[in-house]
């Protein structure tokens, strides 16, 4: 399936798509784990990436062996993950061009999983404050991704309809979310061999098909 080439708005997941903030989260993850006696992998990965805090943390107790303990996790994590976030962190690869080939055009939003303060650290650790009309976390609406709330929310303040509108993600959770929105999904998978449910799916954002739709995409 191709790339509309009219759209109502675009919306963006922020971590691991627009800000290279997995380094950071799998800092914190890890430290987590291991003051719990667990080491951290890729298999360990793959269970939180993309949850809200609250889902997060809750899955982790769950994998302790200590079913509803999540919410005592919750600020040593955010501890942890608030250290890194301050260090700096690095815009993904192709997002800043991507962002100039749209330009204008088209409005475009951040709909992300995260919390008000880590999307701002995020983005102005990134020089990507500046780039977005809306930015929606997950303290300005009633359920996080996978529920449809994030873009939907997103999309209302944009004024654009999420049935003719594209939303970029990378993990299963918010694809999930993005699809129950109604939008046209545009993926680009944290794990390169995991199969997911886009109706375009790219390597990158950097991909040359991609930079070339943003320079050629129009309002509807």
């Amino acid at each position: 399936m191709k790339l509309p080439a009219r759209v109502s708005a675009i919306v963006f997941d922020c971590d691991g798509l627009l800000v290279d903030t997995e380094p950071a989260w799998t800092v914190g993850e890890t430290g987590v784990f291991a003051e719990n006696g667990f080491e951290f992998g890729p298999e360990q990965k793959r269970l939180v990436i993309g949850k809200s805090l609250v889902h997060a943390t809750a899955d982790m107790a769950d994998y302790f062996g200590r079913p509803g303990t999540g919410a005592q996790l919750i600020d040593r994590l955010v501890e942890l993950v608030e250290q890194q976030l301050l260090l700096g962190v690095p815009a993904v690869p192709g997002v800043e061009d991507l962002l100039d080939a749209i330009g204008d055009r088209v409005p475009v939003a951040v709909a992300s999983n995260s919390s008000r303060k880590f999307l701002a650290l995020s983005l102005a650790g990134a020089g990507l404050a500046d780039r977005f009309t809306v930015t929606v976390s997950s303290e300005d609406v009633d359920h996080p991704k996978p529920s449809p709330d994030l873009y939907l929310e997103a999309f209302g303040r944009l004024g654009a309809e999420p049935a003719r509108g594209v939303a970029a993600e990378d993990s299963a959770t918010g694809i999930a979310s993005a699809r129950a929105s109604g939008a046209f999904v545009l993926a680009v998978p944290s794990f390169p061999d995991e199969t997911v449910d886009g109706d375009y799916i790219a390597g990158s954002l950097a991909d040359a098909a991609v930079l070339e739709w943003g320079r050629s995409v129009q309002p509807i």
